[in-house]
């Protein structure tokens, strides 16, 4: 699994302090959203440049981590 930790970054001046790639405006939500319509990863790279096939592996990444530790209560 890739460490997302030293990919996102959270900076409460950007997208309201959303988790995004690096010191981009690229939030992690932007890259699941993507994925979830339908979007390759190729596609995503192609359209912006400046992700990387690792970047959006730590999106996944991140996100997996966060419904793991999300707790239903019962």
């Amino acid at each position: 699994m890739t460490d997302y930790r030293n990919i996102k970054t959270i900076n409460p001046e950007k997208r309201f302090g959303k988790p995004c790639i690096r010191n981009t405006r690229i939030s992690v939500y932007d890259v699941l959203g993507w994925l979830a319509s339908g979007m390759t990863r190729s596609e995503i790279i192609s359209d912006f440049p400046e992700i990387t096939e690792e970047d959006i592996s730590a999106c996944l990444s991140y996100a997996a981590e966060r419904e793991r530790k999300i707790r239903v209560k019962q």
